[in-house]
């Protein structure tokens, strides 16, 4: 099976703060990537070092075989223009955890405002929206505007926003960590069935349950290394280090 990401030596510090230490890591194409870990391990940092919101100070990223976010000049790496790097990130779909919907546009706007931009007619788009809207249960939301809409809707949006652009690789950011309980299923159910897709998953969460049902891959993350990763029941039943044990015997 192919590769769709891959991280290599992923370093990155705040000052004297050390976030990254010289992650590596590859994800395969149409899989689900769970990545675990409690708060500050780097988790979020790694995700969003992907599509390059976050620049690395050493390693690199590759998505679909090209370098993200850079390119190679001599023996070193020189950042791509901006321009550039806002059509690589085209390709891979970002959820966020605090939804980032625009305010002031409509459910249908919101999911056709990048579409567009990126130069998809706007018919084609708006055609294209309404099947996602369909596909996330709400089809009767498309006129409406986010305060309108609970918690849960606001993320089944941000998540037909992400798909809009038909991105080879989607990540969450701990797409149910801003909501009240009795919406988090409702979120990951839509995520459950985007997995088995096609579409290559990377999700942040503290969500065990769908760690274990929907990954394919479960890594564990702590002070800026992996600590351990394998299947769901590797890592999740019959975790080989001792740092994996202590974070699920809290969480559990």
């Amino acid at each position: 099976m192919s590769l769709a990401v891959e991280i290599h030596n992923a370093t990155k510090s705040y000052g004297d703060r050390t976030v990254l230490r010289g992650i590596d890591l590859t994800v395969e194409q149409g899989s689900v990537t769970v990545i675990l870990g409690p708060s500050g391990s780097g988790k979020s940092t790694l995700l969003r070092a992907i599509n390059h919101l976050e620049k690395l100070d050493e390693g690199y990223v590759r998505v679909g075989g090209d370098l993200i976010g850079v390119q190679v000049a001599g023996d070193r790496f020189r950042e791509l223009p901006e321009k550039a790097i806002r059509k690589q990130r085209a390709r891979i779909g970002f959820v966020f955890q605090a939804f980032n919907l625009f305010p002031h546009l409509t459910i249908l706007e919101n999911i056709v405002e990048a579409p567009i931009s990126q130069g998809v007619k706007a018919g084609d788009a708006r055609a294209t929206a309404r099947t996602l809207l369909a596909r996330v249960g709400l089809s009767d939301k498309e006129s409406a505007y986010p305060r309108q809409l609970s918690g849960g809707q606001q993320q089944r949006v941000a998540i037909a926003r992400a798909l809009a652009l038909e991105p080879s690789v989607i990540l969450f950011d701990e797409p149910t960590s801003a909501l009240d309980p009795e919406l988090v299923g409702e979120v990951l159910a839509v995520i459950r069935g985007l997995a088995g897709s096609g579409t290559t998953l990377i999700v942040v969460t503290h969500e065990l349950g769908f760690a274990r049902e929907v990954g394919d891959r479960v890594v564990f993350v702590d002070d800026g290394r992996i600590v351990e990763q394998g299947t769901p029941e590797e890592v999740l039943d019959r975790p080989q280090q001792r740092r994996t044990q202590e974070f699920l015997s809290s969480v559990l």
